[in-house]
C-alpha cells in the first residue's frame, strides 16, 4: 500500500506543478508587428594584418605532410585581431579591428572564419559585423551589434598586400540592417 500513496501523490505534485506554469503570468501580452525601415550601408577599409603578431596561429593537427603547400598548414588554427584602417597605407586613420579564428580547412589553402569587424570610431562607433563563412571573395554577414542590428550582407575582399610578415586586404562591404 505504501507504494501506490507515493505514486498518488507525485502525480498530485506534478498536477499542481503543471497548473502553476499555466497560471502564471511569465508570457506578455503579443504587440502589433511594426517592422523599422530596412537601411543599406556601403562600407570600404582595410584590414592589415602582421603574421606572428597579429594573426598567430593557436593550434595545429599532428601531420607529417604539407601537401597543400602552404605557409600554414590543413588543420591549422588561427586567432586575428588585425587593425582596420581608412587605407592601405600603416600610417593611415584607425577606425577599428577585426577579431575572430580561422580554420585552414581546405586542401588548397582556403579556410572557414568567424570574425568581428569591431568599429571604435565615427558613426559606427561601438558597432559591429559578424562574419561566418569560408574565406571566398564573399563573406556572409551574419549579424551585428549597435547600428547594425540584425544584419545581413556581404564583405567582398581583395587582397592587396601578401608577403611572408604582412597582408592588406581590401574590403567592400554592403550591409543590410535596421
Amino acid at each position: 500500500m505504501r507504494g501506490s500513496g507515493t505514486l498518488m501523490l507525485s502525480w498530485v505534485l506534478i498536477i499542481c506543478l503543471s497548473l502553476v506554469g499555466v497560471q502564471s503570468q511569465y508570457y506578455s501580452e503579443t504587440l502589433p508587428y511594426r517592422p523599422r525601415p530596412v537601411k543599406v550601408t556601403n562600407l570600404h577599409f582595410f584590414m592589415h594584418e602582421f603574421t606572428g603578431i597579429t594573426a598567430v596561429q593557436v593550434a595545429q593537427v599532428n601531420i607529417t605532410s604539407n601537401d597543400n603547400n602552404s605557409s600554414v598548414p590543413f588543420a591549422s588554427l588561427v586567432a586575428v585581431n588585425d587593425p582596420l584602417r581608412t587605407g592601405p597605407e600603416p600610417d593611415s586613420e584607425l577606425i577599428g579591428n577585426v577579431q575572430g579564428i580561422a580554420l585552414l580547412a581546405g586542401m588548397n589553402a582556403s579556410s572557414t572564419q568567424y570574425i568581428d569587424f569591431g568599429f571604435n570610431t565615427g558613426k559606427f562607433n561601438g558597432s559591429s559585423l559578424s562574419v561566418f563563412s569560408r574565406g571566398e571573395p564573399g563573406l556572409a554577414i551574419v549579424g551585428g551589434r549597435g547600428r547594425f542590428m540584425m544584419a545581413t550582407g556581404v564583405a567582398q575582399f581583395n587582397p592587396i598586400l601578401i608577403n611572408a610578415t604582412n597582408v592588406i586586404i581590401e574590403f567592400n562591404v554592403t550591409v543590410i540592417h535596421y
